[in-house]
């Protein structure tokens, strides 16, 4: 008991350092050998000097870090072409690439640029039968799409780009263009205490609060414009809600005696789910962030109520409970109030969240002893371990329910990992010095 309420309430502790000015490295682990094959042609660049980013690199990345694709080496693309009209599908066909994406971008007399770019299916057939004749068929083009943005967006319009092509050969929404936000420290600094964000794919760390004690569990908000953490400045947890776009618009929501802790906005943006000892034992509640009144959604005796997470359509909650002897998950409905275990494999069951589609759960197993990433089916109730790392913790899952980030300890370092959520997909994202945690994914972003 008394190591749950350690996890639970003083994590914020245990943060390790990491350089602030430091962006985060994706190594592939495995995966990679299952994607499907695709080519992204360097983007040809039109006017004069050169655009501070490579778009088509930017988008090659995002694709190969889904898991779902494996773009080609540059050094084997047979042809560099920058439009529809001019892609060989034969030569394309005879490589085994399934599609090809190819585009311009131009330096406009503003400063700002035009990127345009194609999504070529090379095995989409070109004749069929129309009245009893052999027709061409226009249908390998998937996708056309130009824009013109500031040099300072052209990184982010790529993942964007990257967005669009994994939409329209998977039929799910992409979620490159979006941001995960993590806790950093370096004791050499006056503050060593750091919660930043950075892009998706770890580019353009930003420190969003700075201090001198430790941060804990960000969270965002429905609309992404808005951070939820805990602060222990004044010597005790505390939770702040933070405009991200906005200076000096930090708010202390927050400060009971004993355990403020574990934020979670609710879908709609108009809730936060959090935990609070205020009358003695930590429980379960919800705040009204229009009205500023909390309701105690739990009143449980001589147990520990923690870490709750909202379903995808904000009528439930998922948290962790040691009421049964161990930590668990329960689900609890906030109309009947009625709450359900709902997780029975392992000694140990922590961190849960739900998919957006609400049928698969991600969630911290223990079992011999060993803390894993794992999935568990709503329906079935199965459960499936998705690493091999050792003391995950963390999970977050991306807005589309494709890939979860995660904490976890390599080589005796804490970094930042992602796993598929069917398991088959593995990277790593270790800071190019100290280490990090507590990463949590942005809602998709407007």
């Amino acid at each position: 008991m008394m190591k749950f309420v350690f996890k639970v309430c003083f994590s914020a502790c245990l943060l390790i350092s990491i350089k602030t000015n430091a962006e985060i490295d994706i190594l592939i682990t495995s995966g990679v050998d299952n994607a499907r094959p695709v080519a992204v042609i360097p983007f040809t660049f039109k006017g004069i000097g050169q655009p501070n980013q490579d778009v088509a690199a930017v988008v090659g990345a995002d694709l190969r870090r889904s898991g779902r694709f494996s773009p080609m080496a540059r050094h084997l693309l047979v042809q560099q072409v920058d439009k529809y009209s001019d892609v060989n599908l034969a030569l394309w066909r005879e490589k085994g690439i399934e599609a090809v994406v190819v585009g311009s971008v131009e330096a406009l007399a503003d400063g700002r640029f035009r990127v345009g770019y194609e999504l070529v299916d090379i095995f989409k057939k070109q004749q069929e039968m129309r009245n009893g004749q052999l027709v061409t068929v226009d249908r390998n083009l998937l996708d056309s799409y130009s824009a013109v943005v500031s040099a300072d967006d052209l990184r982010f319009h790529a993942h964007r780009i990257a967005d669009r092509v994994y939409e329209k050969l998977t039929g799910e929404r992409g979620a490159f263009a979006t941001r995960i936000a993590y806790i950093s420290v370096d004791r050499n600094l006056p503050k060593p205490y750091a919660l930043m964000i950075a892009d998706s794919d770890g580019y353009a760390p930003q420190t969003l609060y700075s201090s001198s004690q430790p941060i804990m569990s960000p969270a965002w908000s429905a609309d992404a414009q808005k951070m939820a953490y805990v602060s222990f400045e004044n010597g005790r947890s505390e939770i702040y809600v933070q405009d991200i776009y906005k200076a000096n618009s930090r708010k202390r929501v927050a400060a009971f005696e004993g355990i403020n802790s574990a934020p979670a906005f609710s879908p709609d943006g108009r809730r936060m789910a959090l935990t609070l000892s205020r009358g003695g034992n930590p429980e379960i509640y919800v705040l009204d962030l229009v009205s500023f009144r909390f309701s105690q959604i739990t009143n449980s005796v001589n147990s520990i109520e923690t870490e709750a997470s909202w379903s995808p359509d904000g009528q439930s909650l998922l948290y962790t409970s040691d009421r049964g002897g161990r930590p668990q998950i329960y689900k609890q409905n906030l109309a009947s109030n009625r709450a359900m275990r709902v997780t029975w494999e392992g000694s140990y069951n922590a961190s849960a969240s739900l998919t957006p589609d609400g049928k698969t759960m991600v969630l911290i197993n223990r079992t011999n002893g060993i803390f894993h990433v794992a999935v568990q089916d709503m329906e079935a109730n199965s459960l499936r371990t998705l690493t091999e790392t050792e003391l995950d913790e963390s999970p977050s899952l991306a807005p589309n329910g494709s890939m979860v980030i995660y904490a976890t300890v390599y080589q005796g370092r804490q970094v930042l990992s992602v796993v598929s959520t069917d398991g088959r997909f593995k990277a790593r994202l270790p800071a190019k010095q100290g280490e990090v945690k507590a990463p949590v994914w942005s809602p998709y972003l407007n």
